[in-house]
């Protein structure tokens, strides 16, 4: 690998783009990363797919967190997706933004801060590009090493993710849930005999669907709820005695995921199984140092919550702040692209909040 082409953080940001890196595939990303910031001296870690660096020594302990992995490509990309293609300013490939740009923005600014000798009073910078983020199912990634214990104990960290580098500070959480229409089959001649899930199945999706929670968070607005996934019936000429649903549910931290699961159950003539409820809703309050780094750092910034989840969940209490170059709006699609300026830009924020940051503390 020719490492001394690499001279900007645009270069950078291209070379990454060209790994197709999809969830479980991040190995060869990976190694770059790890051979890249080890040839420019930096302090280099290594954990299955995960690669982070560190700056300083001492308690407090600032991590700086994105991912390698993307989504899988569009049959309708405009142009090829894992290579990088530069028009009217933009850069356009899978992962362009989400989130290759927060990545290679955070690995720039952790090489400018070393090489002009920067070391945190007191304190510690970790970068930590990670696996498995887009799909977690074997728990490898930010996790593995947050609960594990192979990153240092971590004070406040900044998760990048595109925010149009604006700091987020409350993220909505994800709980899903299978309901169950039970009903009793018979044949379609004698329906009158049986009990159709489908009509059970239908009440229950126009109760949820004129459902709304009513409380509101400050940054987060109300939790949402969708029935997204239906399926039941085996031929035509049979009443269906079983049809299941799947409901998506976007929380803030006003409701705790059982109370929701509690409330839809109380609803619906269906059973309600929770699928899934580890994608908690997390914030952090706008004292904590962390955001008013952001700010100081960023006068004019304007405080946000988000509706998509990230990694941010698997630092719990730890005071966090999502933000990143580029609009989230753009991620997972076929027109997925970041402003170049806007990855230059990143590199500035990010040294800014890191130094402001230990300024604080």
């Amino acid at each position: 690998m020719l490492f001394h082409k690499i001279t900007t953080v645009t270069d950078l940001h291209h070379a990454l783009i060209r790994f197709p890196c999809l969830s479980f595939e991040e190995k060869p990303i990976a190694d770059f990363v790890e051979a890249f910031m080890r040839s420019r001296g930096a302090s280099v870690f290594r954990h299955l797919d995960n690669v982070w660096c560190e700056l300083g020594a001492g308690e407090n302990v600032l991590l700086l967190n994105s991912h390698l992995d993307v989504v899988p490509p569009s049959k309708t990309h405009p142009y090829p997706p894992f290579e990088p293609t530069v028009v009217n300013g933009k850069v356009y490939g899978r992962g362009a933004v989400d989130a290759k740009a927060s990545g290679a923005a955070m690995l720039w600014a952790f090489l400018s801060l070393l090489e002009e000798g920067y070391v945190p009073p007191k304190g510690k910078v970790v970068v930590a590009l990670t696996a498995g983020e887009e799909n977690s199912k074997t728990y490898d990634g930010l996790e593995d090493l947050t609960t594990n214990g192979y990153l240092p104990q971590i004070s406040a960290a900044l998760v990048g993710e595109p925010t149009n580098l604006q700091p987020c500070i409350a993220q909505k959480g994800l709980l899903i849930l299978n309901l169950h229409a039970r009903g009793r089959t018979a044949h379609a001649a004698r329906g009158h005999l049986g009990v159709n899930a489908i009509t059970i199945a239908a009440k229950d999706i126009l109760t949820l669907s004129g459902f709304r929670f009513d409380r509101e968070d400050p940054y987060l607005g109300f939790s949402t709820l969708h029935v997204t996934m239906i399926e039941g019936g085996k031929a035509h000429n049979i009443i269906p005695d079983h049809v299941w649903m799947k409901v998506d549910i976007r929380s803030t931290p006003a409701y705790d995921h059982d109370e929701m699961a509690l409330m839809v159950q109380e609803m619906v003539a269906s059973e309600v199984e929770i699928h899934s409820k580890r994608i908690i809703p997390v914030g952090t309050k706008p004292e904590a140092a962390i955001v008013q780094a952001c700010l100081k750092a960023m006068p004019t910034a304007t405080l946000f919550g988000s509706p998509t989840a990230s990694d941010w969940i698997f630092l719990k209490d730890i005071p966090t702040v999502k933000i990143g170059p580029g609009f989230s709006e753009l991620s997972h699609t076929p027109d997925e692209h970041v402003e170049l300026v806007e990855v230059l830009r990143g590199v500035n924020v990010y040294r800014d909040i890191i130094k402001t940051y230990f300024e604080l503390t």
